[in-house]
């Protein structure tokens, strides 16, 4: 709710997700955004505060939706007001081109030394035919031969930073939100873990395009607002 541009963070997401859908709908369990997402064209679906991930959060909503279980959910976070539209249609596309995938997402090479050992950079490891292996706020894969003591620069080796964006198949998500928190996803706090750990194939590829990065301190609102305001004039 925070303002970017004259108007809050989750409005400049709307829009980008009404680029690419005639129906989106925001998520939440509080009033405020609820107002502010029928106010900027959304549906709004209020549900509840005792939600542990924003995963258990979109199951309700689907729910309530009633949607058929072949169909494709796109969720896009609210502090992603600048994600491209071509983005959403790429993760949605990947999830339509595996069969077998539960969620599809998207990831970007880490080229910097300090975005690597960043904990609020989710890191993502890849294996065989797009699927993944881990996500962590640690560096990894870790070298070990590099990485043994302070890192300056970058090892060698390929990085990758997860895009925060997923798109479900809703039987999947369903599922998914009858699971019990899995102890890998209480300690990284990251819920895409409990799907990983109970055998949801999850897919990912290289984005086709730099996305701007998401706004996940306030310092990343800082820098945002800066980049706007440099635009502008």
């Amino acid at each position: 709710m925070l303002d970017l541009d004259g108007k809050p963070v989750i409005a400049h997401t709307i829009e980008v997700a009404k680029k690419l859908a005639s129906s989106v709908h925001v998520a939440t369990d509080n009033e405020e955004i609820f107002n502010c997402a029928v106010k900027h064209g959304a549906n709004a679906i209020m549900t509840s505060d005792k939600h542990q991930s924003g995963t258990d959060r979109l199951a309700e909503a689907v729910g309530k939706l009633a949607l058929p279980e072949q169909d494709i959910v796109i969720n896009l976070q609210g502090d992603e007001p600048l994600i491209s539209p071509k983005l959403l249609t790429q993760a949605a596309d990947l999830l339509e081109r595996y069969p077998n995938a539960g969620i599809a997402t998207l990831k970007q090479r880490i080229l910097n030394g300090d975005e690597l050992m960043n904990p609020n950079v989710v890191k993502i490891a890849m294996g065989e035919d797009s699927s993944v292996v881990y996500f962590s706020r640690a560096p990894i894969p870790f070298n070990r031969d590099e990485m043994r003591g302070s890192v300056s620069g970058m090892p060698s080796g390929e990085y990758y930073r997860h895009i925060g964006l997923y798109v479900y198949r809703v039987g999947t998500l369903l599922n998914i939100s009858e699971m019990k928190e899995h102890h890998l996803e209480a300690t990284e706090k990251l819920e895409q873990l409990r799907a990983l750990a109970n055998g949801v194939r999850i897919v990912a590829e290289d984005a086709l395009e730099i996305p701007h990065h998401g706004i996940d301190t306030e310092e990343d609102l800082f820098r945002l607002r800066s980049k706007l305001k440099v635009e502008s004039e």
